[in-house]
């Protein structure tokens, strides 16, 4: 029996699950919706099978599971209606914006006791498991700290385009969608971070997000981390986490490509394979069916991405949040 699944949400996050799950012999996609029709005749077109619900409500009902791809703001409310009626709950990140209402959000999926997850794509990736492994059995030495370096000549990116709210600071920007993937892997390396100072600028009288970042955070052991983000100029996009340690360092670049330095250049853990974001998506539906499933897996805990979501938050706003 496969895995009966909603997908609320078809922008690109949507379409791009929509794919995958139809090439995962764990899931069949049952019901698709999104307030926009033009987008559910693109998903449909995708895959023809999967058919297009009235409304979020009756999408809800058609599966055991649903996958939620809409912009944060909406996103709690579905994932209570679909959790109050038993069915899993696997949610885009940011699990929000508002943190009093992510805490709410929290408590009550947990007190319903649906499985749930947040869809960090490198929480079940080779990178990430290998890096922890590696800290583990203490070859990188010590834990130093981690540099989060994200560049990037126009924001959104160009294959964003259609998502226009990402370009605005009420749900959009950098640092709530790349930044956040790497503080969430930074945490699950060196454990709880806090937030020391944090500065972002965003154009003068607009309610664009933002285009400069920076920050320091710091782990329980007093291992830094440090944060650099930037948007202008002709030049490549730049995402990039190094986990430093006193014998090994690790770089992991474009949230796939894993590289590691004893002191000289960073050399390639193994490698590139042709397609790593489905090579990725593909870890993650694996432990997607454990999390369905009542087993263990490597997911993203809705603990865990309240925590990205309070740093995240309060990197914005320059201040730590109680």
């Amino acid at each position: 029996m496969t895995i009966s699944t909603a997908i609320i949400g078809l922008g690109i996050m949507g379409r791009r699950m929509l794919e995958h799950m139809n090439l995962h012999p764990d899931f069949t996609v049952t019901a698709i919706w999104d307030p926009d029709h033009s987008a559910c005749e693109a998903a449909q077109a995708i895959v023809p099978g999967a058919q297009i619900a009235a409304d979020a409500a009756a999408a809800i009902a058609a599966a055991d599971l649903v996958y939620l791809a809409c912009p944060p703001v909406p996103r709690k409310a579905y994932a209570l209606a679909a959790a109050r009626l038993g069915k899993a709950v696997f949610l885009e990140k940011p699990l929000g914006v508002d943190i009093a209402e992510s805490r709410d959000l929290v408590a009550q999926i947990t007190a319903l006791g649906v499985p749930a997850a947040v869809n960090f794509t490198q929480a079940a990736g080779a990178a990430l498991t290998d890096v922890a492994a590696s800290a583990q059995s203490g070859e990188l030495g010590d834990l130093m700290g981690a540099d989060i370096v994200v560049t990037y000549a126009n924001w959104p990116r160009a294959w964003q385009q259609s998502a226009d709210w990402l370009r605005f600071a009420a749900e959009g920007g950098m640092t709530r969608e790349v930044v956040s993937h790497f503080l969430f892997f930074s945490e699950r390396i060196l454990g709880p971070l806090q937030l020391v100072w944090a500065r972002a600028d965003t154009p003068p009288n607009s309610d664009l997000c933002e285009t400069h970042v920076a920050a320091r955070l710091v782990a329980e052991n007093g291992a830094v981390v440090t944060i650099m983000g930037s948007v202008g100029g002709a030049q490549p996009d730049r995402q990039e986490l190094t986990i430093k340690g006193s014998k090994t360092s690790r770089r992991i670049a474009d949230f796939y490509r894993d590289a590691k330095s004893n002191g000289g250049d960073f050399v390639p853990v193994s490698a590139d394979v042709s397609d790593p974001r489905a090579v990725s998506l593909k870890a993650q539906l694996d432990d997607l069916a454990l999390l369905v499933a009542g087993k263990p897996n490597r997911l993203a805990t809705l603990d865990e991405a309240l925590r990205v979501q309070i740093l995240v938050e309060s990197i914005l706003s320059g201040k730590n949040a109680a």
